[in-house]
């Protein structure tokens, strides 16, 4: 079984002096990615890699997370994820290299929202529902394939595991 992570940055300002690309994190994306950090290390979802965006607001999502989840697992930056097709993700993913059995990638909608959507077959129906109806910043969708190489992963062949926000951890932690 292989598990695919697919992690949308966290929020953002929206103006920079460097354009979008150089667009950095809020207070609220900072915290949100450490929350989803901690909770990546709380359910043991830690990746055997890392393929993010090479924009600012990735970068600092991933490097949050991390030192959060307490981790250091490999990790690659690749400029091809910025606002990158849900396909040209798809073939990214298909190249992942066969030891990693679990891979996060970190990037921009709509390319991660429109991936997921087209990767999920089966699975949670309300984490699938919640999903299409909004995949926010610092959303996370959790996918596993009954597929032991990355290039087998199939369009519709994914079963949905969960889909989680801040606001969906900060839920179940007032209803504890």
């Amino acid at each position: 079984m292989l598990r695919l992570l697919l992690f949308r940055h966290a929020k953002t300002a929206r103006e920079s002096g460097g354009g979008d690309h150089d667009r950095p994190l809020t207070r609220r994306g900072e915290e949100d990615s450490r929350r989803i950090g901690r909770y990546l290390e709380d359910e043991q979802l830690l990746p055997d890699l890392v393929v993010a965006s090479d924009s600012r607001r990735t970068r600092q999502t991933l490097d949050l997370a991390l030192e959060a989840a307490h981790q250091h697992p490999k990790t690659r930056l690749d400029r091809a994820v910025y606002l990158a097709e849900p396909h040209t993700l798809l073939e990214l993913v298909r190249r992942t290299p066969g030891d990693v059995r679990s891979l996060m990638v970190i990037g921009h909608n709509p390319g991660m929202a429109d991936l997921a959507a087209l990767l999920t077959g089966f699975g949670d129906r309300y984490a699938f529902a919640r999903m299409n109806t909004k995949f926010p910043t610092s959303g996370l969708a959790v996918l596993d394939f009954p597929a032991e190489r990355w290039p087998d992963v199939k369009e519709h062949g994914g079963r949905l595991d969960r889909f989680v926000t801040p606001a969906s951890l900060d839920t179940s932690v007032e209803d504890e």
